[in-house]
């Protein structure tokens, strides 16, 4: 759960249908691919790997059942809610279509075991980031002719995107270096698998020249990029570059779009990225999972236990570049937390005063070493310790957004329906933060980058009006 909506997996119902949309078009003899991508932007990530060889390779992608000849599920296993939305996702496919492949997070070990006999006439199962077997799996079962040439396909050079056209998520690694007590995603994606730096990069520059607005840079772990490399020098546009965040941000930074950094893991050169965001070069937002303020819980989690050196790190975060927006998550009702645990977390949010804020109650995730710790929480005190928790997070998201009444921002068009236009600001990531309303305000588009007067303000929103005498206003959202 987020403060404002829970993005970690996406709806079953419209999964098909939403995701698919852009490929509408498809031929009349092309075999044809269903495809139903769940879980986190990792994930999307994956999927539109698969769609964009499965595009090259001749297969036309269609957003239905009827129409498809096979259908793809990527699946996300990390929490309960999230496996059940995925095995209702197959279950669905297989009674609409019966012919389904499933890749992702729940296609390996105990889970892919229960799928296989759930479902015997199952086609394939594959874990993730399987993209070869997933591939191979459709030519398998629904073999093409090669009497097509990728070069004159209609294959865009960014290749197949399941986001909209004006941002795009850029995964810079896979797999986690962690042995968070919660967490099996080492497990599932393996250890941290960094890309070159001449990759990620000229696949940024690909969706720049392409039309892309903003880029989300993710991972597992962002701020670890290029420690399994040992930050080895690489090179783009013969200019040799060390792989590593901050020389990462600095290249991306130069592209003149909105750059965003997701999943920061706080280590010590994490202050040396906030210089960029003071200047403009990147966007003065900072994802970090902080997770709890507790040093004892911190230390069952497996996490940095101290609290007192966070809360120091984000008043010089603040120091340098004043505009910064924090966003992290936290788990309450973790095995063992005490009331005073509990309320070490709530001082911390006072002290902290993060601008966006997600909470989890603490769920078992078969797997997890966590699931052996004792004085298990009972699920009465989770939800309460969660409502508390989101009452005192919202009258601070509602205070700081109040006093952005009156200021211009430079805001991202995500869409125009019939009340008006939706965006957001430099402080709102996609789906997870909130939106920017221009009401009756029909003369902007999709992808525009404008600048907005905010006249309202509610716990998570923002309404404004379009400041005509301005221009889209400094491309990377400086406030």
């Amino acid at each position: 759960m987020s403060d404002k909506n829970d993005s970690s997996a996406n709806s079953t119902e419209n999964s098909m249908k939403d995701g698919m949309e852009v490929f509408e078009t498809a031929g009349e003899t092309n075999k044809r691919i269903g495809f139903i991508s769940l879980g986190c932007p990792k994930a999307l990530v994956d999927s539109e790997r698969i769609l964009t060889q499965l595009k090259l390779d001749g297969y036309d992608i269609v957003p239905n059942y009827e129409e498809a000849d096979v259908v793809v599920v990527n699946t996300c296993g990390f929490i309960d809610s999230a496996k059940a939305e995925s095995l209702a996702a197959i279950n669905e496919a297989m009674a609409e279509n019966g012919r389904v492949i499933v890749t992702g997070c729940m296609g390996k070990g105990k889970d892919a075991q229960a799928i296989q006999s759930a479902h015997p006439d199952i086609l394939k199962v594959t874990g993730p980031q399987a993209y070869e077997e997933v591939v191979g799996a459709v030519h398998e079962w629904l073999p093409i002719e090669p009497m097509h040439d990728p070069h004159q396909d209609i294959v865009p050079p960014q290749g197949i995107k399941l986001t909209p056209r004006h941002y795009a998520y850029l995964k810079i690694s896979e797999g986690c270096n962690h042995r968070c007590s919660f967490c099996i995603i080492p497990d599932l994606r393996g250890d941290l698998v960094s890309r070159p730096i001449g990759d990620v990069l000229s696949e940024a520059q690909g969706l720049v020249d392409a039309g892309v607005k903003e880029l989300l840079v993710i991972s597992q772990d962002t701020s670890a990029y290029g420690v399994d490399l040992k930050y080895q020098t690489g090179f783009w546009q013969g200019r040799p570059l060390k792989t590593r965040m901050q020389t990462l941000c600095e290249a991306l930074g130069d592209m003149g779009v909105w750059v965003r950094l997701h999943y920061i893991y706080p280590y010590p050169h994490v202050d040396d990225v906030i210089p960029l965001m003071a200047e403009g070069k990147i966007l003065p937002y900072l994802d970090v999972p902080f997770q709890h303020a507790s040093p004892s819980v911190l230390a069952r989690m497996k996490r940095p236990a101290a609290s007192e050196d966070t809360l120091a790190r984000i008043q010089a975060w603040r120091s340098i570049c004043p505009d910064i927006t924090l966003r992290s998550t936290f788990i309450v009702g973790f095995p063992g937390e005490t009331d005073d645990d509990f309320q070490m977390l709530l001082d911390f949010l006072q002290d902290a005063q993060l601008d966006r804020v997600g909470c989890f109650q603490y769920s078992p995730v078969d797997g997890a070493s966590a699931n052996d710790l004792p004085n298990q929480i009972s699920d009465e005190v989770k939800q309460q310790r969660w409502d508390q928790f989101m009452q005192t997070q919202q009258e601070i998201s509602k205070q700081k957004l109040q006093a952005k009444i009156g200021k211009t921002l430079s805001v991202l068009i995500d869409e125009v329906d019939d009340e008006g236009a939706i965006g957001r600001s430099a402080a709102d990531a996609p789906e997870i933060d909130g939106m920017v309303y221009l009401n009756e305000e029909f003369s902007v588009k999709s992808g525009d980058l404008v600048t907005v007067k905010i006249e309202h303000s509610d716990e998570y929103d923002l309404w404004g009006s379009l400041c005509t005498e301005s221009s889209a206003g400094n491309s990377t959202g400086k406030q």
